[in-house]
């Protein structure tokens, strides 16, 4: 180098520094605190740096550029940070592949950005040989490395990890990448490679009551890689959590059954993300879970049945740090698993989860986040603070204790329009594109799932088949053979095919409770903050996220206002799984809004039963429906007509 210094400025940082000739584009970078990753430490394998600059200051094209050029591919007008050299001065463009915190869309949910900067790194190391007479252990000779090369301190080595090491330093000739794990301010080597190793993965675990969804992701970028999902298995055990915290009290080894089984599931799903990809177990590296109370205990080998009965006091409320192996999950020996934390006996660390996801301590208008399911979680507030409650819906929505109820799978009708002059319904089946109203077409219908029944009632509401106070009016009869008595109350069939499906006054009943609870909740916890409207209404859950807000607004499950502020958030659970995954701050944000989070317990507050009986009744205003009925979109019989005969 000279003495000459040169002018380098980054974009889109803005960062700007003098550099002697010859400085490595990437000692600037490090220098400067710009975010450029590199994985191997600057030495030309990993690809990672690479910079985009149209000045003709740089060096030309270097031997280790040419050489990964013929390996991996050189993006055209892109230079390797680590090898390109500054001889002037220059502006560089650091895009958004390069950066170790890139910004990631989070597309299941809506178009805000997330930081990557995942708890577990991987570290490429190229040690010298040691000399006859120097004591130091090759442990601590990487340990001193890593805070060189990475400004990684005080590095710490996991057992298994050490006992990797020297097989791999001569596997390796002397080069290894390290994973270092860096929860909780402190940096701990887990796993060891011979040579250069890029393959980090973590798992985004989400546990619900019925079903358990997994994503891997590929820690370097964020992205879901793969996913899958299952049956809980824990279902034979009983269909909703108070029914397996029952079973827990009932049986000596009934909470360790479950256990087994949901640890089981997920080791096993774990093994079919991986099917299709060139990726071992040993390559992930972090696991994040996330569930209901009943759900983390049963993870966590905690007893649940002191949440089965008051005042449902939890065995541990914090985020839990973990080994993988401790859940019987067979990863590489230095996995590690983080549980986020849970709000109340009720609330668990899926509602977090979903706090995280959807942020509503960070919103300045109220916001209300309902997660349905058998129970529902209701979250309520703003960035001035968040309220939380559980109310007990049942299985209703989901299909159990409706007579044709059934879970989502081909064959279950999942949309219903009813025509509010001939009371003829029509039908789409999951599993066909198309509508239909004739028994004959080839539909296979098998019942109906949880957006069916909804939609059906609130049809049936709509189409004033069903009157505010939740009665099937047996006076339709007069306009249609679809009304039919039963005993002393009346049925609507929906189909009469191979399967007859009908809406029976039991089925009416059974929504009614169920949502009764679900608003009785949310009303509750706005009586609490002292509101009367919120600007922004979120469902989510499996089940929140294939009902339409619509429907949601007329039968009173949401508070009323503007059909658009109602939105379907999908699996909110499982991207605040990925959040924590992905991004290290996450798990201390989400640690710090918990124990913020008002808890409010339904069972114990006197006005939980006011607002119960008052919301089983369906909205009844002074011209019902009609504005609603409007927004309906009816299928077209004459492009359905035409669509069944070309099937045919």
């Amino acid at each position: 180098m000279t003495d000459k210094e040169y002018i380098v400025v980054f974009t889109p940082s803005g960062r700007r520094g003098n550099f002697g000739d010859g400085t490595t584009i990437l000692q600037a970078a490090r220098k400067l605190g710009v975010d450029l990753d590199s994985i191997c430490g600057g030495r030309g394998i990993c690809g990672r740096c690479q910079i985009a600059s149209e000045s003709n200051k740089l060096s030309g094209l270097t031997t280790t550029e040419r050489e990964y050029a013929k390996r991996k591919g050189l993006t055209p007008g892109h230079r390797l940070g680590c090898a390109a050299t500054i001889h002037g001065d220059t502006i560089i463009d650091v895009p958004p592949e390069s950066q170790v915190h890139r910004p990631v869309v989070r597309k299941s949910l809506d178009e805000r950005p997330i930081t990557v900067d995942p708890v577990v790194r991987l570290c490429y190391l190229e040690l010298v040989s040691s000399d006859l007479g120097d004591a130091t252990s090759e442990a601590t000779r990487v340990c001193d490395q890593l805070a060189s090369d990475w400004q990684i301190e005080h590095a710490h080595w996991d057992l298994a990890a050490v006992q990797e090491l020297q097989a791999s330093l001569a596997e390796g000739d002397r080069k290894i990448t390290v994973a270092v794990h860096g929860a909780n301010d402190t940096n701990r080597i887990i796993s060891v490679w011979p040579g250069f190793h890029d393959q980090a993965l973590g798992l985004a675990v989400d546990i619900g009551s019925t079903t358990l969804a997994l994503y891997l992701c590929d820690l370097s970028d964020g992205s879901i890689v793969a996913s899958t999902g299952a049956m809980n298995p824990q279902i034979r055990f009983g269909e909703d959590v108070m029914s397996r915290a029952s079973y827990a009290m009932m049986n000596a080894d009934g909470a360790e059954a479950m256990t087994d089984a949901v640890r089981s599931e997920i080791d096993k799903l774990t093994g079919v993300v991986l099917e299709d990809l060139s990726a071992q177990r040993e390559d992930i590296l972090d696991i994040v879970l996330v569930g209901n109370p009943v759900m983390h205990h049963l993870l966590l080998g905690l007893d649940p049945a002191p949440l089965g009965a008051a005042p449902f006091s939890l065995a541990v409320d914090e985020a839990v740090n973990l080994q993988a192996s401790a859940l019987d999950f067979h990863l590489g020996a230095g996995a590690r698993g983080y549980v986020l934390p849970c709000i109340a006996g009720h609330v668990g660390a899926d509602t977090a989860a979903v706090i995280l996801a959807e942020q509503p301590h960070k919103s300045e208008q109220p916001v209300l986040i309902v997660d349905i399911g058998t129970n529902a979680e209701i979250v309520l507030g703003n960035q001035s603070g968040l309220l939380a409650a559980s109310s007990p819906t049942g299985p209703a929505f989901e299909g159990a204790q409706i007579s044709a109820g059934q879970r989502a799978a081909p064959g279950a009708i999942e949309r219903v329009r009813i025509d509010p002059q001939t009371l003829e319904p029509k039908v789409k089946v999951i599993g066909c594109d198309l509508w239909s109203n004739d028994p004959a077409f080839d539909v296979p219908v098998t019942g109906l799932c949880g957006s069916g029944i909804i939609e059906v009632i609130g049809e049936m509401v709509l189409s004033r088949l069903v009157t505010a106070d939740g009665i099937i009016d047996g006076e339709m009869a007069t306009r249609t053979d679809r009304i039919e008595a039963s005993d002393r109350t009346f049925s609507y069939t929906l189909w009469d095919g191979a399967a007859k499906i009908s809406i029976t006054q039991d089925d009416i009943r059974a929504i009614q409770l169920a949502k009764g609870a679900l608003t009785a909740g949310w009303r509750l916890l706005m009586d609490k903050a002292g509101l009367q409207t919120v600007s922004r209404t979120v469902l989510s859950g499996a089940f929140g996220a294939h009902i339409d807000p619509l429907y949601a607004m007329i039968l009173g499950m949401v508070p009323d206002g503007p059909v658009e502020t109602v939105t379907a958030s999908g699996n909110a659970a499982g991207t605040g799984a990925r959040l924590a995954l992905v991004n290290a701050a996450s798990r201390r944000e989400i640690e710090q809004v918990v124990r913020d989070v008002e808890k409010v317990e339904t069972a114990t507050e006197p006005g939980f039963q006011e607002h119960f009986v008052d919301a089983m009744a369906f909205p009844n205003k002074a011209d019902p429906y009609t504005h609603l009925r409007s927004l309906v979109d009816l299928p077209d019989a004459t492009v359905e007509t035409r669509k069944r005969r070309r099937r045919r």
